[in-house]
């Protein structure tokens, strides 16, 4: 009995963090209605969030002609951290509970060679640490472009030539972190889970604009993984069964040979032009792309239009069979949004840019490695200075 109470009183604790975190701040009434809770449930729920330094006063508001102290989250009370991995680089966020981005770093790094990879992204989990001590961190989160097993810690990405990396293990033995606070992930998922997260819509499709095309989808406000964690990749949907290009899957007229970023840039520039040269960010490389198009570059604009109009198919197949309330568009459809996102119109359903660009899957990792106290934020300890009967009661229930 007293572990199926405090099973629901962790529970409760999570609704109203969750609460706070989606509409605060809240008056304690607010929260009672918001959650369908008690106000003489949420009065010491909100005492034990405070507690632990998660949540704090944030003024007072007027209701029914009542003043009424609002609740609010603590800024940088926990963080987490955010690595993410791309062909040529390597990079690190951290966020808060709030959803604000403390840290973004980046360093160069020859991704093709695993060994060398796991000691630069350990490298960078041990200054983001450093970055947050004053802060609890929750865990740590690994975007990869390619299959992420979440049992295992295993990626396979094809672009960065990974086959059965053991990412988990190997930065737990670089950087001595205990292995249950890391964990592994598809970047389109945590891309879409942080788009998700921007505006909380039921359903939501993220695209994501890169070497390979894949989409998060989100449907009832739960990311749709597949049978075995391959769900979204709709690259690999042929839609030009007489297509000359054959793909990376060994099929020729897959969507990807068409809109994927190494056929994109294909059609804009020879090989040997500067937008091919992978020392440069993708954003740099848009930047110039974008500054040929507004000057009138007839290669560059031919490229755009034959790349939005065949977005445009592959959008319909999706809206056909995914009913989504939004679309979203990241990567190098997002950054160059006049001529393939603006162009885009499917009936009833909106379809936008990204506001996150080539970072969402960092932000969404970082997002991810909240998710232990998001669902149960009694993993952060209470602080020195709680009433010594509440530490005792901590300490029964751990």
């Amino acid at each position: 009995m007293q572990a199926q109470t405090e099973g629901r009183r962790e529970a409760n604790l999570a609704l109203l963090l969750r609460t706070l975190r989606a509409r605060g701040p809240l008056s304690r009434a607010q929260l009672a209605a918001g959650s369908d809770l008690s106000k003489a449930t949420v009065a010491p729920l909100l005492a034990d969030l405070e507690q632990r330094g998660l949540t704090q006063r944030a003024g007072t508001t007027t209701t029914q002609g009542r003043p009424g102290q609002l609740i609010q989250l603590r800024p940088g009370a926990v963080c987490g951290i955010g690595l993410d991995v791309h062909p040529g680089h390597v990079g690190a966020t951290i966020t808060d509970l709030t959803g604000e981005v403390h840290l973004r770093r980046q360093t160069s790094c020859d991704t093709n060679a695993p060994e060398h990879a796991l000691d630069q992204l350990a490298d960078l989990a041990r200054k983001a640490l450093k970055d947050v001590a004053k802060a609890d961190w929750t865990g740590i989160t690994v975007a990869v472009p390619g299959r992420a097993d979440r049992e295992t810690g295993i990626a396979t990405a094809t672009r960065l030539r990974w086959r059965e990396v053991a990412v988990v293990d190997g930065l737990a033995a670089r950087t001595g972190l205990p292995i249950t606070r890391m964990d592994i992930d598809n970047e389109t998922n945590l891309a879409a889970y942080a788009e998700h997260d921007t505006d909380p819509v039921d359903d939501l499709v993220y695209l994501n604009g890169d070497h390979s095309v894949a989409a998060g989808v989100i449907a009832n406000g739960v990311l749709v993984r597949g049978a075995d964690n391959r769900a979204g990749e709709v690259g690999h949907m042929v839609l030009d069964q007489l297509g000359s290009t054959f793909c990376g899957c060994g099929r020729r007229g897959c969507w990807e040979t068409q809109v994927g970023l190494d056929a994109f840039l294909h059609a804009c520039a020879p090989r040997h032009d500067q937008v091919h040269n992978p020392r440069l960010a993708q954003g740099e490389r848009m930047s110039i792309l974008r500054t040929r198009a507004e000057r009138g570059d007839a290669r560059t604009l031919d490229a755009l239009h034959r790349t939005a109009a065949a977005l445009a198919s592959g959008l319909s197949v999706l809206t056909s069979l995914l009913n989504p309330q939004k679309i979203v568009l990241g990567g190098y459809f997002a950054a160059l949004q006049d001529w393939l996102v603006a162009p885009q119109k499917q009936e009833k359903t909106p379809v936008t840019a990204s506001t996150l660009g080539f970072t969402a899957g960092a932000r969404g990792a970082a997002l991810a490695a909240l998710r232990r106290v998001l669902d149960d934020p009694t993993v952060v300890p209470l602080k020195e200075g709680t009433p010594k009967q509440d530490r005792q009661r901590e300490g029964a229930s751990a």
